[in-house]
């Protein structure tokens, strides 16, 4: 399911107030704010299909047998056994969607919808948008996922939102794309309450009011919405639409954290750090701020070697800090009181930290291929 808002737009209302990340000293120096991450995938996604064998390299295939496989994978990806989904269960649709049986989702749900099941309708409306065992057909799309929504089914209610919002299958309409989001929000769904967040805080389609975004944000981040916890932090941190809570921001942000949110693992390792908010524990902070740095964040990777470059939560270890300051400094983040240390490593010690750098971007880069 796409996204409907960017995060963004909470930043930048918010562009105004001091920053979110704690005003660390030496050697973890504060983190500049990062915009939250993408919300998660609507309920029920799909699975991604098993990858298909790789072509022999002396095979050479056609361009048109190319474009014939791939479409032929998205009907009936390798690993799908159609006569494996039981017609008696009532989540079948549902589980031959999720098992990439795409076709035979289609048609289950195409029998449930003719029942006037509303999770069916709402199903068929996410093939038709997805191209998913059927074509890319926005409108029959539309359509279907109206039908989940009169029937009352929050997922429905939230797709449409996000087709309005987005233009797509329909003439873009915030003011009508919130209408929905508050429908499925009234039924707890976490995304759509995370979006009619934003809206308040954006002021557009809906009055501006940070106490009403506040509250729905909230609403999100206990349902377990890691972007809605990193958002609230930021709320409760600076003193919008909620009393300003150092305690309580730290809490939720260290949530998004344990939700394996990137900037929320700095923000929250920060903290620990520093002790703001929670207990002091330099060890702890230690182990968040790596998970982020080792997960590609500039940021957290220059705090990172500020830690290793002291030993500070962690054993001493120049080698291991030049190496962090190195991918850190690729990525744009200078530090000139890390150039200086690493102007004072041996010949022998920097070529380690240069290879060590250079062998984790390789190891990276084949990770994301």
């Amino acid at each position: 399911m796409h996204r409907l808002l960017s995060a963004t737009a909470l930043l930048m209302a918010l562009a105004a107030a001091p920053a979110l990340a704690a005003n660390a000293t030496p050697p973890v120096p504060a983190a500049k704010p990062a915009p939250a991450a993408k919300p998660a995938p609507a309920p029920k996604p799909a699975e991604p299909a098993p990858a298909a064998k790789a072509t022999p390299p002396d095979a050479k295939p056609s361009a048109a047998a190319a474009i014939a496989a791939t479409k032929a994978s998205k009907l009936k990806p390798p690993g799908c056994k159609p006569e494996d989904i039981p017609d008696s269960s009532p989540d079948a649709a549902y589980v031959a969607y999720e098992e990439g049986c795409y076709v035979r989702a289609r048609e289950l749900a195409e029998a449930g919808a003719a029942k006037g099941s509303g999770p069916a309708n709402t199903l068929l409306g996410q093939i038709y948008e997805q191209g998913l065992g059927a074509p890319i057909d926005l409108k029959i799309a539309s359509d279907y996922y109206a039908k989940g929504a009169l029937a009352g089914d929050p997922h429905a209610q939230f797709a449409l939102g996000v087709m309005l919002v987005e233009g797509r299958g329909f003439k873009e309409d915030k003011k009508k794309a919130a209408e929905f989001f508050e429908l499925a929000a009234a039924k707890n769904h976490p995304i759509a309450l995370y979006n009619l967040a934003l809206i308040y805080v954006e002021g557009d389609a809906r009055p501006q009011d940070f106490g009403k975004a506040a509250e729905l944000m909230k609403r999100a981040a206990e349902l377990d919405h890691a972007p809605a916890q990193y958002d609230i932090a930021a709320f409760y941190k600076i003193g919008r639409g909620v009393p300003k809570d150092e305690t309580q921001s730290t809490f939720w942000m260290c949530k998004a954290a344990e939700s394996g949110l990137t900037n929320a693992e700095l923000e929250c390792g920060i903290a620990y750090y520093l002790g703001k908010g929670i207990h002091k524990s330099e060890a702890i902070g230690y182990q968040l701020i790596r998970r982020s740095a080792e997960k590609g964040n500039p940021v957290a990777q220059n705090r990172l070697a500020h830690a290793l470059a002291a030993g500070r939560g962690t054993a001493q270890n120049t080698v291991e800090a030049a190496k962090w300051h190195l991918l850190a400094r690729q990525a744009g983040v200078s530090d000139f009181a890390l150039d200086r240390f690493l102007a004072t490593l041996s010949s022998d010690d920097r070529s380690k930290a240069d290879n060590a750098a250079s062998t984790w971007e390789q190891s990276t880069a084949s990770v994301l291929q």
